[in-house]
């Protein structure tokens, strides 16, 4: 069991730290390769979106890295998991668009990349224990019913 728990930890730490670095680099030096995943069709200007989801990226980084007490590190894995869910479009639209960032430059590379997508989703669920805490509230409201 202890070894169950230091790898959520560890799995948590990580994708704190990879949000965090992730949205420090919308905000700086990645700025471009971002904006390579807004979505053509969608109503706000790129840079925008690029800087607002780096900032969401930060806070839900940190929230990663400093919340441990259940139900809120599962709400934050909730919250995280919904991002990524969020986003996806814009892996959908890189792909579908053709347009290249981080280094992928060819269909195969952009689809590869979205197959990744849900593997962020279940890091984030997994990682915060979010969905036993959900099944036990779900569990706990049916009993009362």
């Amino acid at each position: 069991m202890q070894g169950k728990i230091n790898l959520r930890v560890l799995a948590q730490i990580a994708l704190g730290a990879a949000l965090s670095g992730a949205g420090i680099g919308h905000l700086t030096v990645l700025r471009e390769e971002f904006q390579a995943q807004v979505p053509t069709w969608f109503p706000l200007d790129a840079d925008f979106v690029v800087l607002a989801s780096g900032v969401v990226e930060i806070c839900l980084g940190v929230a990663l890295l400093v919340t441990w007490r259940q139900p809120a590190r599962a709400a934050v894995g909730a919250a995280t998991a919904a991002f990524f869910v969020v986003i996806f479009p814009g892996n959908i639209a890189q792909f579908v668009e053709h347009r290249d960032a981080f280094g992928l430059e060819s269909d195969l590379a952009r689809g590869v990349r979205l197959l990744f997508q849900p593997v962020l989703v279940a890091w984030a669920v997994l990682a915060t224990d979010a969905w036993s805490v959900v099944r036990q509230r779900v569990r706990g409201k049916s009993a009362t019913s």
